[in-house]
C-alpha cells in the first residue's frame, strides 16, 4: 500500500467527531492535491461530503465514506443474500432493550408505583440506546468499516494516470454511519448523477474472501454497464469476485443512487450464506490488502475502458 493508506490505518481509523473528521479531510485534501488533484469540500446541513473530480463529466463515481461509528457490544452482522436471516437478527439486537425497558417498569410499579413514570423510563431507556449507536463512544477500530473503502479510493486517486483523470468522480462521504446523509446530500444536488451515472460504492471491503456487487435494479438493466465492471473486476490470489444479478441487498451510500451498486467482502458458511461480521466493535481489525489491491486494479480497469 502506498505512504498514504499506511498513514490513515495506522494513524486515522477514528474519523467520527468534527474535529476528528475536519482533520482527516484537511490531511486527504492536501495529499490529493500534492498528487495532482483539485478536491473540493461539498458543504450542506448534514454532511461535508470530499469531491474529487467533476460528477457531472466523470463516467463513473468511486465512493466510500469516511465517518466512523460508535462501539457496540455486539457486532452489525449482515447477510446481504438471506433477508430472514438479517430481520432476525436485526430483531435480536432490538430484544434486550426490550427487556430492559420491561424489567425497569416492573421496578417501577412494585418501589414506586406511579403510572406516568413508566412511559417517562420508557422513552429515556429507548433514547439512550439511540444515542448510544448514534454518538457513543467511537470505535477505535474501523479496519474493515470503513477505512477499507477510504483506502480503495486513496490508493485508486493515488494509481489513477493524469491522462484519465477526468473520466472518474471520486467522492468521500460523510455522516451514512448516521443515515447515509452525506450521499444523500449529494444526490439531490447532483440529479443527473442520481438518475444516470454508475456509482460504484466501496464499504467494508476488507474482511473476506468473496467481493460482491450489488448493483440496483437500473443499473443491472444496463448491460454494456454491467459486462464492463465484469471484465474490469477480477478474481485473483484466491479471491473470488461476484456480480449479484439476483437478489441481494447491501444497506449503504449506494442505496441513493438509480445506477448505484454496493460492493463489499463477505465470507461463507452454511445455512445463513454469505455474511458480515467484526464491524462496529472492537474486533473490527482485520484488513486485507489482497483486496484492495484487487479493487483497484478493478478500478483502474474499468476507467481505462471508459470513453473520452
Amino acid at each position: 500500500m502506498t505512504e498514504q493508506s499506511n498513514k490513515i490505518l495506522d494513524e486515522m481509523q477514528v474519523r467520527k467527531s468534527r474535529r476528528q473528521k475536519a482533520k482527516f479531510r484537511a490531511w486527504l485534501c492536501g495529499e490529493l492535491e500534492a498528487a495532482g488533484y483539485s478536491p473540493k469540500v461539498e458543504k450542506s446541513f448534514a454532511a461535508q461530503n470530499v469531491v474529487v473530480g467533476d460528477p457531472e463529466k466523470a463516467g463513473v463515481l468511486f465512493t466510500a465514506h469516511y465517518d466512523t461509528q460508535a462501539v457496540l457490544p455486539i457486532p452489525n452482522f449482515i447477510t446481504p443474500r438471506n433477508l430472514l436471516f438479517y430481520v432476525l437478527y436485526q430483531l435480536l439486537i432490538v430484544l434486550p432493550l426490550f427487556l430492559v425497558v420491561a424489567v425497569v417498569e416492573v421496578v417501577l410499579i412494585v418501589f414506586a408505583p406511579a403510572w406516568w413514570l413508566m412511559p417517562l423510563a420508557s422513552v429515556a431507556i429507548c433514547g439512550f440506546f439511540m444515542w448510544w449507536i448514534i454518538d457513543g463512544p467511537a470505535n477505535r477500530h474501523t479496519a474493515n468499516d470503513n477505512t477499507s473503502g477510504v483506502l480503495t479510493l486513496v490508493e485508486t486517486a493515488l494509481a489513477l494516470p493524469p491522462e484519465h483523470r477526468e473520466r472518474v468522480c471520486f467522492v468521500f462521504f460523510d455522516n451514512e454511519e448516521k443515515g447515509m446523509f452525506g450521499s444523500a446530500a449529494f444526490a439531490k444536488k447532483h440529479k443527473q448523477v442520481k438518475k444516470n451515472t454508475p456509482v460504484i460504492n466501496f464499504d467494508c471491503v476488507g474482511d473476506g474472501d468473496s467481493i460482491q456487487f450489488f448493483p440496483k435494479g437500473k443499473l443491472k438493466k444496463d448491460g454494456a454497464a454491467m459486462d464492463r465492471m465484469e471484465a474490469a473486476f477480477l478474481p485473483s490470489g484466491g479471491k473470488e469476485v461476484q456480480m449479484v444479478r439476483g437478489f441481494g441487498f447491501y444497506p449503504s451510500d449506494n442505496a441513493n443512487f438509480k445506477k448505484g451498486a454496493g460492493v463489499c467482502a463477505l465470507k461463507h458458511r452454511p445455512v445463513i450464506g454469505y455474511y458480515m461480521d467484526r464491524i462496529h466493535t472492537s474486533k473490527d481489525t482485520v484488513l486485507d490488502q489482497a483486496n484492495i489491491a484487487l479493487l483497484r486494479d478493478g478500478a483502474l480497469r474499468y476507467t481505462a475502458g471508459l470513453k473520452e
